[in-house]
């Protein structure tokens, strides 16, 4: 039988825990996991940079340094705050997004950037984690009778259609894709009807040619094709798969050493630091050098399981199990890309690649996660009260 009294005192507190306290109660595991992958990251930057801290490893430090006060103050602050807050921080990240498609920044032939002067800012990687926010909230408290009727679903799908729509619009389809992926993948966590995934694949497959001929542009298309026939446009749209490809392929079991590189010290692998730096590991440090990074992304979503089953709130459940998703997202279509069994869509591989906005965005999902174990003996109220 329960021990009710023993877990009314761990409830407790749990919710009046100091700050000493809520760090001795952190996942020490996912934390070195997380650490680990920051400094292999630096590690490789510092090989992209040919063996120079600059402009590739400092800057990355700088951004990992900023991004892990985000992690510590997401983590040890009262969940209820992000609770309360969640549809604040969605509507905050929403009206960001929504600002790059009137005033954003164009790089790289997208407009995904808003410049705010002393620095740049992708919303659409914050708009990922306040999803899973405000879907967590949003289901948490429905009872399995409201789970089955898909009138409940209505909000949902408006708060993922909403931003959506205007990523897709940038254009930045893989964050679109990222952002579909957990949409369905909380939609089967919390249990929706099976026949409607089937219905959305058969909705997926009719708007296909339609998106191909009014929603995506040439290079998308072009990247698609290289997908279907990776000899399609060899010296064009299908230049960074073949490079990757070529990179990866020649670093055999243990790679041709740390910055001896030929595909990406010699500048024939494109965006080695960013999209393409899982390739750029391969080719120095081999099978057996990526396969340790591999196998940390795999644990991470494997702590994210078994963490929320853990959890004695529904809140937290969903809040882990949606970062999870997205965890996942990130690197299936990052390695994906590289190695050619996806199309090349700008999906950074997670806490690894340079740059600021999804790093710190990721950060602040594992210091969420971590705010959730923490306070996993907690339960809350829709109110959080």
């Amino acid at each position: 039988m329960p021990n009710y009294k023993y877990m009314t005192v761990r409830t407790a507190r749990s919710e009046n825990m100091s700050v000493s306290e809520r760090l001795s109660r952190m996942s020490i595991p996912l934390l070195l996991l997380m650490s680990g992958i920051l400094i292999f990251s630096l590690v490789m930057l510092y090989s992209a940079g040919r063996g120079q801290w600059m402009p590739y490893a400092v800057p990355q430090l700088v951004k990992m340094i900023f991004g892990l006060a985000v992690f510590f103050l997401a983590a040890l602050s009262n969940i209820k705050v992000w609770l309360r807050f969640s549809y604040f921080f969605y509507a905050l990240a929403l009206i960001m997004t929504i600002l790059v498609f009137f005033a954003g920044h164009t790089g790289m032939g997208a407009q995904r950037w808003l410049d705010l002067g002393f620095f740049t800012i992708q919303p659409s990687e914050l708009i990922k984690i306040t999803l899973v926010m405000v879907l967590a909230r949003y289901f948490a408290w429905l009872n399995s009778g409201q789970i089955s009727q898909i009138k409940n679903y209505i909000i949902p799908a408006v708060l993922f259609l909403i931003p959506f729509l205007f990523i897709i619009a940038q254009p930045d389809l893989g964050t679109a894709m990222s952002l579909a992926a957990i949409i369905a993948g909380m939609f089967f966590v919390v249990g929706a009807n099976r026949n409607w995934f089937v219905l959305g694949a058969m909705a997926v497959i009719l708007a296909a040619p339609i998106v191909w001929h009014t929603v995506l542009l040439d290079y998308q298309k072009s990247r698609i094709i290289t997908f279907v026939n990776s000899e399609h446009d060899l010296k064009g749209s299908g230049y960074q798969v073949a490079q990757a490809k070529i990179a990866f392929g020649s670093g055999g079991w243990t790679g041709k050493g740390f910055i001896q590189g030929t595909q990406g010290q010699n500048q024939f692998l494109p965006e080695k630091q960013t999209d393409f730096i899982w390739t750029m590991v391969g080719e120095e440090l081999g099978f057996f050098g990526a396969l340790p990074l591999l196998g940390f992304f795999y644990l991470a979503t494997l702590f994210f399981y078994k963490m929320a089953k853990l959890c004695r709130s529904r809140y937290s459940q969903l809040m882990i199990f949606g970062f999870g998703i997205n965890w996942f997202t990130y690197y299936f279509i990052n390695i994906g890309m590289n190695m050619g069994l996806l199309p090349t869509v700008g999906v950074p591989l997670p806490l690894f690649s340079f740059g600021g906005s999804a790093l710190i965005s990721l950060l602040f999902g594992f210091g969420l996660v971590q705010n959730c174990w923490v306070h996993r003996d907690l339960q809350l109220s829709s109110r959080g009260a």
